[in-house]
């Protein structure tokens, strides 16, 4: 392999997850190919290994990485107009590939879980066809080292992908995704939210690109940090030329439950059409005070009423999970964060 340069916050796309100075460049070379379990839950689907020719998508310079370096990888397609429900697992680190292929007028439930405890760099493709849906839930657990994941998304006409993106903190986690809207009525509808503490680290950078008009996309990320943990929120939006009828929203919001915790978010609109309805916000800040002085008010102790607060702040991020089972152990997995982020920083 060639001498790898990392990204880091020289980089403008970088420069709140500084990759070079989080992870050895000769580790980033030597890592192995990456292992998933993979099963299929419900429904009809093909579960293979990786097909010699796969579609390529937009991705970043890690993914190109990874797509250049893994030698296997999960193949998932369900066929037009069935439905499915898929697990994948992924289980031990390296550089890693998967394809998802949703055809014309199929749908999928895609959930995926984290255990790999060493270095992971994932490059994955979506294909999304006319009329069909993906439900998508990742779940990254808390870890103590360097992950991160790239998604190309293609929406065809009438496709919907729907993302949940929960994320617990790592050594430097990043998700990126880069989601083309292809086809008109083309909808991608994508939200999260991380629960960080200690010195964890969360970046979730997205690009959605309307290529064609009448296509409509909505990120909404809620944000808590404590300690000297850092959470991160890029969102960029481009509405290309004559993509008319383009319908976009952003908003982003973050709580802080320390001195030394930060939460960066930035969203972005590239608007290149005329008639287009695009909007974004981005807040963070403490615990509301009006609120908090309501509860007490009421004789809820304070450590109580800034929990409560903080847990239906984050409910909305986890309701948008529509399987309710995984809907539910989403919310363990917040719970017992909780705790953690809201001790007090040494």
């Amino acid at each position: 392999m060639n001498a790898i340069v990392l990204p880091n916050r020289r980089i403008e796309d970088w420069k709140y997850s500084d990759l070079r100075n989080a992870v050895d460049e000769s580790a980033v070379a030597a890592a192995p190919t990456a292992a998933w379990t993979m099963a299929s839950v419900e429904g009809a689907a093909d579960i293979a290994d990786l097909p010699a020719i796969m579609p390529r998508g937009e991705h970043g310079a890690m993914a190109e990485l990874a797509i250049a370096a893994a030698k296997a990888g999960p193949y998932v397609r369900v066929a037009k107009g069935e439905r499915a429900a898929v697990h994948l697992h992924l289980v031990e680190g390296g550089h890693g590939r998967a394809l998802i292929v949703v055809e014309d007028g199929a749908s999928l439930v895609l959930r995926e879980t984290v255990r790999a405890a060493d270095f992971a760099n994932i490059a994955v493709e979506i294909v999304i066809g006319k009329g069909a849906r993906l439900d998508h839930v990742r779940h990254a657990p808390q870890h103590d080292t360097v992950q991160l994941a790239d998604y190309a998304v293609q929406v065809a006409d009438g496709g919907q992908y729907c993302a949940q993106l929960m994320n617990f903190g790592s050594k430097l986690a990043r998700t990126e995704l880069h989601v083309v809207l292809e086809g008109e009525h083309a909808e991608a509808v994508i939200g999260g939210a991380a629960v960080l503490s200690g010195t964890r680290h969360s970046d979730v950078t997205i690009h959605v690109d309307h290529a064609v008009g009448n296509s409509k996309s909505r990120q909404s990320f809620r944000y808590v940090a404590g300690g000297h943990s850092r959470a991160i929120y890029q969102g960029k939006v481009t509405v290309r030329q004559r993509a008319d009828g383009s319908d976009s929203m952003q908003t982003a919001k973050g709580i802080l439950l320390g001195e030394r915790a930060e939460i960066d978010l930035k969203p972005e609109l590239e608007i290149l059409a005329d008639d287009v309805k695009c909007a974004h916000g981005a807040a963070v800040g403490d615990l509301d005070a009006d609120s908090l002085f309501y509860l007490r008010s009421r004789g809820v102790p304070e450590s109580e009423a800034r929990s409560l607060l903080i847990r239906a702040f984050l409910e909305d991020a986890v309701t948008g999970i529509e399987d309710e089972k995984i809907r539910s152990e989403i919310w363990s997995a917040v719970e017992a964060a909780l705790p953690a982020a809201m001790e007090p920083a040494p």
